[in-house]
Protein backbone atom coordinates (compact mmCIF):
# COMPACT_ATOMS: atom_id res chain seq x y z
CA UNK A 1 0.00 0.00 0.00
CA UNK A 2 2.60 2.84 0.85
CA UNK A 3 4.04 1.89 -2.66
CA UNK A 4 0.63 3.03 -4.22
CA UNK A 5 1.09 5.72 -2.03
CA UNK A 6 4.52 6.79 -2.74
CA UNK A 7 3.48 6.63 -6.82
CA UNK A 8 0.52 9.08 -6.56
CA UNK A 9 2.32 11.38 -4.47
CA UNK A 10 5.67 11.02 -7.09
CA UNK A 11 3.32 11.26 -10.02
CA UNK A 12 -0.14 13.00 -8.97
CA UNK A 13 -0.59 14.10 -12.59
CA UNK A 14 -0.21 10.48 -14.45
CA UNK A 15 -3.26 8.84 -14.98
CA UNK A 16 -2.00 6.51 -17.85
CA UNK A 17 -1.21 3.15 -16.97
CA UNK A 18 0.87 -0.03 -19.14
CA UNK A 19 -1.92 -2.08 -19.55
CA UNK A 20 -3.24 0.75 -21.97
CA UNK A 21 -1.04 1.93 -23.17
CA UNK A 22 0.39 -1.49 -24.69
CA UNK A 23 -2.71 -1.98 -26.20
CA UNK A 24 -1.90 1.32 -28.19
CA UNK A 25 0.57 -0.66 -29.99
CA UNK A 26 -0.59 -4.25 -30.93
CA UNK A 27 2.20 -6.11 -32.56
CA UNK A 28 3.35 -6.14 -35.80
CA UNK A 29 1.63 -8.42 -38.86
CA UNK A 30 4.88 -9.56 -40.06
CA UNK A 31 5.98 -13.18 -40.96
CA UNK A 32 8.27 -14.79 -38.36
CA UNK A 33 11.49 -13.98 -40.18
CA UNK A 34 10.97 -10.89 -40.77
CA UNK A 35 13.16 -8.38 -38.64
CA UNK A 36 12.26 -4.71 -37.58
CA UNK A 37 15.05 -2.59 -37.06
CA UNK A 38 15.24 1.52 -36.27
CA UNK A 39 18.03 4.04 -36.39
CA UNK A 40 17.35 6.14 -33.21
CA UNK A 41 20.08 9.27 -33.35
CA UNK A 42 20.14 11.88 -30.60
CA UNK A 43 19.94 15.31 -32.59
CA UNK A 44 23.02 16.65 -30.50
CA UNK A 45 25.53 16.76 -33.33
CA UNK A 46 26.24 15.19 -37.07
CA UNK A 47 26.03 11.92 -38.16
CA UNK A 48 29.05 10.55 -38.51
CA UNK A 49 30.16 8.20 -41.18
CA UNK A 50 30.35 4.87 -38.32
CA UNK A 51 26.59 6.01 -37.41
CA UNK A 52 25.73 6.00 -41.21
CA UNK A 53 27.63 2.40 -41.80
CA UNK A 54 25.24 0.76 -38.77
CA UNK A 55 22.30 2.85 -39.74
CA UNK A 56 22.71 1.17 -43.46
CA UNK A 57 22.94 -2.38 -41.95
CA UNK A 58 19.57 -1.64 -39.96
CA UNK A 59 17.95 -0.91 -43.01
CA UNK A 60 19.42 -3.89 -45.01
CA UNK A 61 18.41 -6.13 -42.08
CA UNK A 62 15.54 -5.13 -42.03
CA UNK A 63 14.20 -4.84 -45.40
CA UNK A 64 16.03 -7.87 -46.94
CA UNK A 65 13.46 -9.40 -44.20
CA UNK A 66 10.63 -7.83 -45.81
CA UNK A 67 10.76 -6.14 -42.36
CA UNK A 68 10.46 -2.58 -41.01
CA UNK A 69 13.01 -0.19 -40.62
CA UNK A 70 12.45 3.30 -38.65
CA UNK A 71 13.50 6.26 -37.79
CA UNK A 72 12.85 7.63 -34.08
CA UNK A 73 14.53 10.70 -32.94
CA UNK A 74 16.13 10.25 -28.83
CA UNK A 75 15.90 14.02 -28.22
CA UNK A 76 15.10 13.82 -24.64
CA UNK A 77 18.45 15.96 -23.70
CA UNK A 78 17.51 19.41 -24.93
CA UNK A 79 20.25 21.27 -23.15
CA UNK A 80 22.38 19.25 -26.28
CA UNK A 81 19.97 19.40 -29.15
CA UNK A 82 21.78 21.35 -32.10
CA UNK A 83 19.44 23.28 -34.19
CA UNK A 84 19.31 22.01 -37.78
CA UNK A 85 20.19 18.29 -36.37
CA UNK A 86 16.82 16.32 -37.14
CA UNK A 87 17.02 18.01 -40.82
CA UNK A 88 20.60 17.19 -41.30
CA UNK A 89 19.75 13.50 -40.43
CA UNK A 90 16.59 13.09 -42.75
CA UNK A 91 18.50 14.78 -45.39
CA UNK A 92 21.54 12.68 -45.39
CA UNK A 93 19.70 9.60 -44.98
CA UNK A 94 17.80 10.64 -48.15
CA UNK A 95 21.04 11.34 -50.25
CA UNK A 96 22.38 8.18 -49.50
CA UNK A 97 19.39 6.06 -50.11
CA UNK A 98 18.71 4.95 -46.73
CA UNK A 99 14.62 4.32 -46.96
CA UNK A 100 12.80 4.23 -43.60
CA UNK A 101 9.01 2.91 -43.65
CA UNK A 102 8.04 5.28 -40.44
CA UNK A 103 9.37 7.83 -38.18
CA UNK A 104 10.08 11.67 -38.69
CA UNK A 105 10.03 13.31 -42.04
CA UNK A 106 10.78 16.47 -42.99
CA UNK A 107 9.36 19.62 -41.64
CA UNK A 108 8.53 17.38 -38.39
CA UNK A 109 6.03 15.54 -39.92
CA UNK A 110 5.77 11.74 -39.15
CA UNK A 111 4.55 8.62 -40.57
CA UNK A 112 3.45 5.47 -38.96
CA UNK A 113 1.33 3.96 -36.33
CA UNK A 114 3.61 3.56 -33.57
CA UNK A 115 4.75 6.66 -33.04
CA UNK A 116 5.04 9.49 -31.94
CA UNK A 117 8.51 9.16 -33.15
CA UNK A 118 10.42 11.36 -31.16
CA UNK A 119 10.82 10.80 -27.04
CA UNK A 120 10.42 14.40 -26.19
CA UNK A 121 6.18 13.83 -27.21
CA UNK A 122 6.62 10.34 -25.30
CA UNK A 123 7.47 11.74 -21.97
CA UNK A 124 3.66 10.69 -20.59
CA UNK A 125 4.39 7.40 -21.71
CA UNK A 126 7.33 6.76 -19.94
CA UNK A 127 6.02 8.60 -16.50
CA UNK A 128 3.44 5.86 -16.81
CA UNK A 129 5.85 2.98 -16.37
CA UNK A 130 8.21 4.73 -14.55
CA UNK A 131 5.39 5.28 -11.60
CA UNK A 132 4.43 1.41 -12.13
CA UNK A 133 7.74 0.99 -11.44
CA UNK A 134 7.15 2.91 -7.71
CA UNK A 135 4.13 0.82 -7.16
CA UNK A 136 5.62 -2.76 -7.55
CA UNK A 137 8.62 -1.56 -5.37
CA UNK A 138 10.58 -1.64 -8.75
CA UNK A 139 12.21 2.02 -8.39
CA UNK A 140 12.06 4.71 -5.58
CA UNK A 141 12.76 8.47 -5.34
CA UNK A 142 16.92 9.60 -4.72
CA UNK A 143 17.05 13.32 -3.07
CA UNK A 144 21.02 13.02 -3.55
CA UNK A 145 22.84 16.40 -5.02
CA UNK A 146 26.14 16.00 -6.72
CA UNK A 147 27.91 17.19 -3.90
CA UNK A 148 26.38 13.87 -1.91
CA UNK A 149 26.59 11.49 -4.75
CA UNK A 150 30.67 13.28 -4.97
CA UNK A 151 31.17 12.24 -1.28
CA UNK A 152 30.17 8.65 -1.56
CA UNK A 153 32.32 8.08 -4.59
CA UNK A 154 35.21 9.41 -2.39
CA UNK A 155 34.66 7.28 0.55
CA UNK A 156 34.19 4.03 -2.11
CA UNK A 157 37.52 5.28 -3.81
CA UNK A 158 39.76 5.48 -0.79
CA UNK A 159 38.11 1.92 0.13
CA UNK A 160 39.14 0.30 -3.08
CA UNK A 161 35.42 -0.40 -3.90
CA UNK A 162 33.40 0.11 -6.45
CA UNK A 163 31.68 3.41 -7.65
CA UNK A 164 28.60 3.77 -7.84
CA UNK A 165 24.88 4.13 -6.43
CA UNK A 166 24.58 0.48 -5.00
CA UNK A 167 23.49 -1.37 -2.27
CA UNK A 168 24.73 -0.01 1.10
CA UNK A 169 25.66 3.16 -0.69
CA UNK A 170 22.02 3.62 -1.86
CA UNK A 171 21.50 6.17 0.43
CA UNK A 172 17.61 7.02 0.08
CA UNK A 173 16.47 3.22 -1.46
CA UNK A 174 14.69 2.50 2.06
CA UNK A 175 13.24 5.20 2.86
CA UNK A 176 9.74 6.09 4.34
CA UNK A 177 6.69 6.93 2.43
CA UNK A 178 7.42 9.75 5.77
CA UNK A 179 10.85 10.29 5.19
CA UNK A 180 9.87 11.19 1.27
CA UNK A 181 7.33 12.93 2.16
CA UNK A 182 9.60 15.41 4.60
CA UNK A 183 12.17 15.79 1.96
CA UNK A 184 9.58 17.04 -0.78
CA UNK A 185 8.25 19.55 1.95
CA UNK A 186 11.91 20.94 1.89
CA UNK A 187 11.66 21.11 -1.81
CA UNK A 188 14.30 18.71 -2.92
CA UNK A 189 14.86 18.01 -5.90
CA UNK A 190 14.41 13.86 -6.59
CA UNK A 191 15.39 11.39 -9.55
CA UNK A 192 13.97 8.11 -9.75
CA UNK A 193 16.01 5.10 -9.59
CA UNK A 194 15.54 1.22 -9.92
CA UNK A 195 15.91 -0.63 -7.31
CA UNK A 196 18.57 -3.10 -9.06
CA UNK A 197 18.49 -7.00 -7.64
CA UNK A 198 21.41 -7.51 -9.88
CA UNK A 199 24.52 -8.52 -8.44
CA UNK A 200 28.27 -8.29 -9.89
CA UNK A 201 29.19 -11.52 -8.56
CA UNK A 202 26.68 -13.14 -11.11
CA UNK A 203 27.34 -13.13 -14.81
CA UNK A 204 24.54 -12.93 -17.77
CA UNK A 205 25.50 -14.53 -20.44
CA UNK A 206 23.85 -13.54 -24.12
CA UNK A 207 24.40 -14.05 -27.96
CA UNK A 208 25.67 -10.81 -29.88
CA UNK A 209 24.75 -10.94 -33.09
CA UNK A 210 28.01 -10.04 -34.50
CA UNK A 211 30.70 -10.95 -31.60
CA UNK A 212 28.73 -14.30 -30.58
CA UNK A 213 28.75 -15.44 -26.79
CA UNK A 214 29.26 -12.73 -24.45
CA UNK A 215 29.37 -12.66 -20.63
CA UNK A 216 29.10 -9.35 -18.94
CA UNK A 217 28.24 -9.08 -14.80
CA UNK A 218 24.73 -8.30 -13.88
CA UNK A 219 23.98 -4.99 -13.30
CA UNK A 220 23.78 -3.94 -9.30
CA UNK A 221 23.79 -0.21 -10.21
CA UNK A 222 20.74 1.46 -8.68
CA UNK A 223 20.65 3.80 -12.24
CA UNK A 224 18.82 6.91 -12.70
CA UNK A 225 16.05 5.93 -14.65
CA UNK A 226 14.25 9.89 -14.31
CA UNK A 227 16.12 13.04 -14.72
CA UNK A 228 14.96 15.95 -11.63
CA UNK A 229 12.95 17.27 -14.80
CA UNK A 230 11.08 14.29 -15.16
CA UNK A 231 12.62 13.11 -18.74
CA UNK A 232 12.99 9.56 -18.44
CA UNK A 233 17.00 8.69 -18.62
CA UNK A 234 18.34 7.05 -22.17
CA UNK A 235 18.32 3.16 -20.79
CA UNK A 236 14.97 2.95 -19.97
CA UNK A 237 13.37 5.15 -22.94
CA UNK A 238 14.83 2.98 -25.32
CA UNK A 239 13.22 -0.24 -23.71
CA UNK A 240 9.60 1.32 -23.52
CA UNK A 241 9.98 2.27 -27.35
CA UNK A 242 11.53 -0.66 -28.54
CA UNK A 243 9.08 -2.67 -26.69
CA UNK A 244 5.92 -1.05 -27.98
CA UNK A 245 7.54 -0.05 -31.46
CA UNK A 246 8.26 -4.07 -32.10
CA UNK A 247 11.61 -3.56 -32.84
CA UNK A 248 13.16 -6.97 -32.91
CA UNK A 249 17.27 -6.58 -33.52
CA UNK A 250 19.10 -3.33 -33.05
CA UNK A 251 22.69 -2.34 -34.52
CA UNK A 252 24.69 -0.13 -32.80
CA UNK A 253 28.30 0.72 -31.76
CA UNK A 254 30.34 -1.59 -29.21
CA UNK A 255 30.40 1.16 -27.11
CA UNK A 256 27.13 0.44 -25.64
CA UNK A 257 28.25 -3.43 -24.89
CA UNK A 258 29.07 -2.26 -21.53
CA UNK A 259 24.90 -1.38 -21.11
CA UNK A 260 23.89 -4.56 -22.12
CA UNK A 261 23.45 -6.01 -18.55
CA UNK A 262 21.35 -2.92 -17.81
CA UNK A 263 19.21 -3.05 -20.67
CA UNK A 264 18.50 -6.67 -19.93
CA UNK A 265 17.65 -6.06 -16.64
CA UNK A 266 15.10 -3.37 -17.56
CA UNK A 267 13.46 -5.48 -20.59
CA UNK A 268 13.37 -8.38 -17.41
CA UNK A 269 11.78 -6.20 -15.01
CA UNK A 270 9.24 -4.75 -17.58
CA UNK A 271 8.29 -8.19 -18.73
CA UNK A 272 8.85 -7.33 -22.43
CA UNK A 273 10.18 -9.52 -24.72
CA UNK A 274 14.10 -8.01 -25.64
CA UNK A 275 15.65 -7.19 -28.77
CA UNK A 276 18.58 -8.84 -30.19
CA UNK A 277 21.76 -6.96 -29.85
CA UNK A 278 24.34 -6.89 -32.51
CA UNK A 279 27.52 -4.70 -31.42
CA UNK A 280 29.62 -3.13 -34.14
CA UNK A 281 33.56 -2.40 -33.76
CA UNK A 282 34.53 1.28 -34.79
CA UNK A 283 35.29 2.13 -37.96
CA UNK A 284 39.27 2.91 -38.31
CA UNK A 285 41.05 4.90 -41.14
CA UNK A 286 44.68 4.29 -41.97
CA UNK A 287 46.94 7.42 -40.20
CA UNK A 288 50.64 6.90 -41.58
CA UNK A 289 51.25 3.58 -41.10
CA UNK A 290 48.93 2.66 -38.05
CA UNK A 291 45.44 2.64 -38.27
CA UNK A 292 42.87 4.51 -35.64
CA UNK A 293 39.12 5.44 -35.09
CA UNK A 294 37.86 8.45 -36.77
CA UNK A 295 38.11 11.73 -34.36
CA UNK A 296 35.03 13.95 -35.00
CA UNK A 297 37.33 17.08 -34.23
CA UNK A 298 40.24 16.05 -36.40
CA UNK A 299 38.83 14.49 -39.12
CA UNK A 300 36.42 16.19 -41.45
CA UNK A 301 35.71 12.60 -43.11
CA UNK A 302 34.56 11.75 -40.26
CA UNK A 303 31.27 13.32 -40.82
CA UNK A 304 28.60 12.46 -42.96
CA UNK A 305 28.19 15.75 -44.62
CA UNK A 306 31.81 15.43 -45.89
CA UNK A 307 30.83 12.83 -48.73
CA UNK A 308 27.37 14.68 -49.26
CA UNK A 309 29.62 17.90 -50.08
CA UNK A 310 32.09 15.73 -51.83
CA UNK A 311 29.11 14.51 -54.08
CA UNK A 312 30.18 10.68 -53.56
CA UNK A 313 26.67 8.83 -55.49
CA UNK A 314 24.31 7.12 -53.36
CA UNK A 315 25.64 3.78 -54.89
CA UNK A 316 28.75 3.90 -54.48
CA UNK A 317 28.87 4.51 -50.66
CA UNK A 318 26.54 1.62 -50.45
CA UNK A 319 28.62 -0.62 -52.29
CA UNK A 320 31.60 -0.17 -50.34
CA UNK A 321 29.38 -0.29 -47.12
CA UNK A 322 28.53 -3.96 -48.16
CA UNK A 323 32.09 -4.74 -48.89
CA UNK A 324 32.70 -4.06 -44.66
CA UNK A 325 29.64 -5.53 -44.00
CA UNK A 326 30.43 -8.94 -45.26
CA UNK A 327 33.72 -10.01 -46.48
CA UNK A 328 32.23 -12.37 -49.37
CA UNK A 329 29.89 -9.26 -51.04
CA UNK A 330 33.24 -8.87 -53.52
CA UNK A 331 32.88 -12.40 -54.44
CA UNK A 332 29.18 -12.01 -55.56
CA UNK A 333 29.65 -9.04 -57.12
CA UNK A 334 32.20 -10.74 -59.48
CA UNK A 335 29.54 -13.05 -60.27
CA UNK A 336 26.78 -10.87 -60.12
CA UNK A 337 27.85 -7.82 -62.23
CA UNK A 338 24.99 -6.62 -62.87
CA UNK A 339 22.76 -7.28 -60.19
CA UNK A 340 21.38 -4.41 -57.56
CA UNK A 341 23.41 -4.79 -54.07
CA UNK A 342 20.46 -5.46 -52.42
CA UNK A 343 20.43 -8.68 -53.95
CA UNK A 344 22.86 -9.59 -51.53
CA UNK A 345 22.01 -11.20 -48.14
CA UNK A 346 24.07 -9.79 -45.75
CA UNK A 347 24.58 -12.10 -42.57
CA UNK A 348 25.38 -10.46 -39.02
CA UNK A 349 27.56 -13.66 -38.21
CA UNK A 350 30.07 -12.84 -40.81
CA UNK A 351 30.51 -9.32 -39.62
CA UNK A 352 34.56 -8.44 -38.82
CA UNK A 353 34.37 -8.60 -35.09
CA UNK A 354 37.11 -6.22 -35.30
CA UNK A 355 36.91 -2.41 -36.31
CA UNK A 356 36.83 -2.66 -40.59
CA UNK A 357 39.13 -0.14 -42.16
CA UNK A 358 37.63 2.67 -44.54
CA UNK A 359 39.73 2.93 -46.96
CA UNK A 360 39.57 6.22 -49.13
CA UNK A 361 41.27 5.08 -52.16
CA UNK A 362 39.17 2.18 -52.38
CA UNK A 363 35.74 4.15 -52.26
CA UNK A 364 37.31 6.02 -55.05
CA UNK A 365 37.47 3.24 -57.21
CA UNK A 366 34.47 1.69 -56.71
CA UNK A 367 32.50 5.02 -57.08
CA UNK A 368 34.71 5.81 -60.74
CA UNK A 369 32.93 2.26 -61.51
CA UNK A 370 29.60 3.09 -60.13
CA UNK A 371 29.35 6.48 -62.08
CA UNK A 372 31.06 5.03 -65.24
CA UNK A 373 28.45 2.68 -65.58
CA UNK A 374 26.23 4.70 -65.46
CA UNK A 375 24.50 6.55 -68.65
CA UNK A 376 24.80 10.40 -69.36
CA UNK A 377 20.99 11.20 -68.55
CA UNK A 378 21.77 9.41 -65.17
CA UNK A 379 24.85 10.91 -64.33
CA UNK A 380 22.80 14.78 -65.44
CA UNK A 381 20.00 13.78 -62.99
CA UNK A 382 22.02 12.71 -60.06
CA UNK A 383 24.36 15.34 -60.83
CA UNK A 384 21.81 18.50 -60.96
CA UNK A 385 19.94 17.48 -57.88
CA UNK A 386 23.72 17.53 -56.03
CA UNK A 387 24.83 20.97 -57.88
CA UNK A 388 21.26 21.89 -56.52
CA UNK A 389 22.31 22.02 -52.69
CA UNK A 390 26.23 22.44 -53.18
CA UNK A 391 26.88 23.92 -56.52
CA UNK A 392 25.23 26.98 -57.41
CA UNK A 393 27.13 28.00 -60.58
CA UNK A 394 27.50 24.46 -61.94
CA UNK A 395 23.37 24.28 -61.78
CA UNK A 396 22.44 27.22 -63.48
CA UNK A 397 24.89 25.96 -66.05
CA UNK A 398 23.56 22.20 -66.34
CA UNK A 399 19.54 23.26 -66.42
CA UNK A 400 20.57 25.97 -68.90
CA UNK A 401 22.61 23.79 -71.02
CA UNK A 402 20.98 20.20 -70.52
CA UNK A 403 21.37 18.89 -73.42
CA UNK A 404 25.00 20.28 -74.01
CA UNK A 405 25.75 18.73 -70.44
CA UNK A 406 24.07 15.52 -71.29
CA UNK A 407 26.47 15.39 -73.97
CA UNK A 408 29.30 16.36 -72.36
CA UNK A 409 28.78 13.83 -69.69
CA UNK A 410 28.36 11.21 -72.46
CA UNK A 411 31.95 11.24 -73.74
CA UNK A 412 33.19 7.99 -73.51
CA UNK A 413 29.95 6.51 -72.39
CA UNK A 414 30.02 3.99 -75.93
CA UNK A 415 33.31 2.80 -75.52
CA UNK A 416 33.54 -1.07 -74.59
CA UNK A 417 36.18 0.61 -71.75
CA UNK A 418 34.08 4.08 -70.21
CA UNK A 419 36.14 6.69 -69.24
CA UNK A 420 36.90 6.90 -65.31
CA UNK A 421 37.49 10.17 -64.38
CA UNK A 422 34.83 11.31 -61.89
CA UNK A 423 34.75 9.79 -58.80
CA UNK A 424 32.30 12.24 -56.71
CA UNK A 425 29.94 15.21 -58.26
CA UNK A 426 32.40 17.73 -57.24
CA UNK A 427 35.03 16.20 -59.70
CA UNK A 428 32.87 17.59 -62.82
CA UNK A 429 32.71 21.28 -62.62
CA UNK A 430 36.39 21.83 -62.71
CA UNK A 431 37.09 19.13 -65.24
CA UNK A 432 34.33 20.44 -67.48
CA UNK A 433 34.55 24.14 -67.09
CA UNK A 434 36.31 24.84 -70.52
CA UNK A 435 33.25 23.51 -72.53
CA UNK A 436 31.56 27.10 -71.29
CA UNK A 437 32.67 29.94 -73.21
CA UNK A 438 33.36 32.16 -70.45
CA UNK A 439 35.19 30.10 -68.13
CA UNK A 440 37.47 28.85 -71.45
CA UNK A 441 38.37 32.17 -71.81
CA UNK A 442 38.95 32.87 -68.47
CA UNK A 443 41.87 30.26 -68.29
CA UNK A 444 43.09 31.19 -71.62
CA UNK A 445 45.62 32.87 -70.46
CA UNK A 446 48.24 30.01 -70.20
CA UNK A 447 47.91 28.73 -74.04
CA UNK A 448 50.95 28.39 -74.81
CA UNK A 449 52.53 27.33 -71.49
CA UNK A 450 51.73 23.64 -72.24
CA UNK A 451 52.73 23.44 -76.30
CA UNK A 452 55.04 20.09 -77.15
CA UNK A 453 58.75 20.06 -77.35
CA UNK A 454 60.26 22.13 -80.37
CA UNK A 455 56.31 23.88 -81.14
CA UNK A 456 56.85 27.79 -81.21
CA UNK A 457 53.89 29.74 -80.59
CA UNK A 458 53.87 30.89 -84.08
CA UNK A 459 53.95 26.92 -85.31
CA UNK A 460 50.98 26.97 -83.18
CA UNK A 461 49.65 28.75 -84.45
CA UNK A 462 50.34 27.44 -88.26
CA UNK A 463 49.09 24.40 -87.45
CA UNK A 464 45.62 25.65 -86.10
CA UNK A 465 45.46 27.96 -89.42
CA UNK A 466 45.53 25.25 -91.36
CA UNK A 467 43.55 22.62 -89.91
CA UNK A 468 40.78 25.74 -89.82
CA UNK A 469 41.17 25.78 -93.19
CA UNK A 470 40.37 21.70 -93.88
CA UNK A 471 38.10 21.37 -90.54
CA UNK A 472 34.18 19.80 -91.41
CA UNK A 473 32.09 18.87 -88.79
CA UNK A 474 30.77 16.24 -91.21
CA UNK A 475 34.00 14.59 -91.20
CA UNK A 476 33.85 10.98 -89.39
CA UNK A 477 36.50 9.80 -87.03
CA UNK A 478 38.88 8.49 -89.76
CA UNK A 479 38.30 11.44 -92.08
CA UNK A 480 38.90 13.93 -89.10
CA UNK A 481 42.26 12.36 -87.99
CA UNK A 482 43.18 11.88 -92.07
CA UNK A 483 43.56 16.04 -91.94
CA UNK A 484 44.86 15.80 -88.82
CA UNK A 485 47.83 13.94 -90.05
CA UNK A 486 47.88 15.93 -93.01
CA UNK A 487 48.25 18.81 -91.31
CA UNK A 488 51.32 17.09 -88.83
CA UNK A 489 53.21 16.01 -92.70
CA UNK A 490 52.82 19.82 -93.59
CA UNK A 491 55.19 20.85 -90.91
CA UNK A 492 57.25 18.57 -90.27
CA UNK A 493 56.03 15.87 -87.89
CA UNK A 494 56.07 12.30 -88.18
CA UNK A 495 52.53 10.26 -88.81
CA UNK A 496 52.96 8.39 -85.87
CA UNK A 497 55.33 8.25 -82.52
CA UNK A 498 56.78 4.96 -83.27
CA UNK A 499 58.28 6.56 -86.98
CA UNK A 500 59.23 9.28 -84.58
CA UNK A 501 61.31 7.36 -82.07
CA UNK A 502 62.92 5.70 -84.99
CA UNK A 503 64.19 8.50 -86.73
CA UNK A 504 63.11 11.79 -84.43
CA UNK A 505 66.64 13.89 -85.65
CA UNK A 506 64.45 14.00 -88.89
CA UNK A 507 60.46 15.28 -87.47
CA UNK A 508 59.52 18.08 -85.05
CA UNK A 509 57.59 15.77 -83.20
CA UNK A 510 54.94 13.40 -84.15
CA UNK A 511 50.82 13.80 -84.63
CA UNK A 512 50.05 13.26 -81.36
CA UNK A 513 51.68 16.99 -80.87
CA UNK A 514 50.05 17.65 -83.30
CA UNK A 515 46.59 16.99 -82.38
CA UNK A 516 48.06 18.27 -78.71
CA UNK A 517 47.94 21.59 -80.38
CA UNK A 518 43.94 21.44 -81.79
CA UNK A 519 43.67 20.31 -78.21
CA UNK A 520 45.21 23.53 -76.89
CA UNK A 521 43.73 25.50 -78.85
CA UNK A 522 40.28 24.34 -77.80
CA UNK A 523 40.42 23.45 -74.10
CA UNK A 524 43.38 24.89 -72.49
CA UNK A 525 44.02 21.11 -71.41
CA UNK A 526 46.64 18.75 -72.03
CA UNK A 527 44.41 15.98 -71.01
CA UNK A 528 40.59 15.99 -72.33
CA UNK A 529 38.29 13.28 -73.44
CA UNK A 530 38.98 11.84 -76.77
CA UNK A 531 39.65 14.75 -79.02
CA UNK A 532 37.43 14.07 -81.64
CA UNK A 533 34.53 13.61 -79.55
CA UNK A 534 34.87 16.53 -77.23
CA UNK A 535 35.14 18.34 -80.85
CA UNK A 536 31.55 16.50 -81.47
CA UNK A 537 30.25 17.77 -78.61
CA UNK A 538 31.32 21.62 -79.12
CA UNK A 539 30.04 21.83 -82.56
CA UNK A 540 30.97 23.33 -85.01
CA UNK A 541 30.31 27.34 -84.36
CA UNK A 542 31.87 26.68 -81.15
CA UNK A 543 35.01 24.72 -82.51
CA UNK A 544 35.98 27.30 -85.08
CA UNK A 545 35.15 30.80 -82.92
CA UNK A 546 37.92 28.89 -80.55
CA UNK A 547 40.23 28.28 -83.38
CA UNK A 548 39.93 31.39 -84.74
CA UNK A 549 40.71 32.90 -80.77
CA UNK A 550 43.60 30.71 -80.57
CA UNK A 551 45.10 32.02 -83.92
CA UNK A 552 44.39 35.91 -83.09
CA UNK A 553 45.32 35.96 -79.06
CA UNK A 554 48.48 33.79 -79.36
CA UNK A 555 51.40 36.07 -79.91
CA UNK A 556 53.65 35.61 -82.96
CA UNK A 557 57.53 35.00 -81.98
Amino acid sequence: MQNKELADLLFPHVHLVPQDIIAKYPARKLEATAKVTRFAPSPTGFLTIGGLYATFISERLAHQSEGVFYLRIEDTDKKREVEGSIDGIVQALDYFGIRYDEGVTSFGEETGQYGPYKQSARVDIYQAFIKHFVEEGLAYPCFCDTEALQHIRNIQQSRGEMTGYYGKWALHRCFTLEQVKEELAKGKPFVIRLKSQGSSERKIRYTDLVKGLIELPENEQDIVIMKADGIPTYHFAHAIDDFLMGTTHVIRGDEWLSSVPIHVQLFEMLGFKRPEYGHLAPIMKMDGHSKRKFSKRKDPDAAVHYYQLEGYPREAISEYFMTLVNSNYEEWRIQHPAELFSSFVIETSKMSVSGPLFDMDKLHDISKDVIAKMSADEMFEQLVKWAHSYHAGLYQKLINHREYAIGILGIGKDAIKPRKDFAKWSDVPPAISYFFDEEFKAEASTFTESLPPATSELLAQQIVQSYLGMYDDEDDKDVWFGKVKQVADQFGFAKDAKTFKKQPEQFKGHVGDVAMVLRLALSNRTHTPDLFDMMQVMGESRVRSRLCYFIDEVPNS
